[in-house]
C-alpha cells in the first residue's frame, strides 16, 4: 500500500475556496428563482384584479346592451301594430247570411294580420228574425282564414234555439256560420238545462248539437226550435 502525499496548505485553501464558490453560486441561483417567483406574484396581483374588473364590466355592458336592444325591438314591434279603439267587420257566409264581428278595442299584428280583440261581440244573421249573439272578454279574428276564436267567459244568446249558453271558448267559422266549442258548455232554455263537453250550433241556431262523455252526460233532452 502506497501512502498518499500530504496535502499542502495551498491545496487545502483552494479546495475551501472552490466549495465556498459553489455554495455562493447555489445560493445565488436560488435567490434568482425566488426573485423571479416574487416578480410573477406581484404581476399577478396587479393584473388579475384588472382582468376581473374587465370581465365583470364586459358582462355588465353586454347585459345592459341586450336589455336596451330588447326594449328597442319591443317598441319597434309595438310601433308597427295598428290599434283600433273600436272595430266592426260586416260580411256574409257562403249562404248569404249576414254576420258582424265587433270589439271594444283591437290590435292588428303586422306579422300575421290577425286582430286581437278586446270585448268582442259577434252577431250571426244580422237583421234577420233569428240572431245568434256571442260575447266574451277577449278573442282573435283571422280575417284571411275567416275564423273568430273568443274566450274566456263566452256568453251565447242563440235566437234560433232559444238557449242561453256559457262556455270558456267559442270558435266561429264565418264562411259557414257554424259555432263550435270543445271546452265544456252549460246553459238553459225552453227545453230545460243543458251541460255538455262540446257543442256545435248550425244554421243560425236551427240545429244545436251537444256531446258529452261518460263522466259528463247531457242532462236534458233538447229539440231544436222549428223553422218559421
Amino acid at each position: 500500500m502506497t501512502d498518499l502525499p500530504p496535502s499542502s496548505p495551498e491545496d487545502t485553501r483552494a479546495a475551501a475556496e472552490a466549495r465556498r464558490a459553489a455554495d455562493e453560486a447555489r445560493l445565488a441561483a436560488q435567490g434568482e428563482k425566488w426573485r423571479s417567483r416574487s416578480r410573477r406574484v406581484a404581476l399577478y396581483r396587479r393584473v388579475l384584479p384588472i382582468l376581473i374588473l374587465t370581465l365583470a364590466g364586459g358582462a355588465l355592458t353586454w347585459t345592459v346592451f341586450r336589455t336596451v336592444i330588447s326594449g328597442v325591438e319591443r317598441k319597434a314591434a309595438q310601433s308597427r301594430e295598428v290599434r283600433f279603439d273600436t272595430l266592426m267587420f260586416r260580411g256574409q257566409d257562403a249562404q248569404g247570411r249576414s254576420f258582424l264581428v265587433g270589439a271594444q278595442g283591437a290590435v292588428r299584428d303586422p306579422k300575421t294580420g290577425r286582430f286581437r280583440l278586446e270585448g268582442p261581440v259577434l252577431r250571426l244573421n244580422l237583421g234577420g228574425r233569428k240572431v245568434t249573439e256571442l260575447t266574451a272578454e277577449a278573442g282573435t279574428y283571422d280575417e284571411a282564414a275567416r275564423k273568430v276564436i273568443i274566450g274566456p267567459n263566452v256568453q251565447i244568446s242563440d235566437g234560433g234555439s232559444g238557449f242561453t249558453l256559457k262556455s270558456p271558448e267559442a270558435v266561429v267559422d264565418t264562411t259557414t256560420g257554424v259555432v263550435t266549442g270543445d271546452k265544456g258548455v252549460q246553459g238553459n232554455g225552453p227545453m230545460g238545462v243543458i251541460s255538455a263537453t262540446s257543442y256545435a250550433i248550425y244554421d243560425q241556431g236551427e240545429r244545436v248539437v251537444f256531446r258529452g262523455t261518460p263522466d259528463n252526460k247531457i242532462r236534458a233532452v233538447f229539440n231544436p226550435a222549428p223553422k218559421g
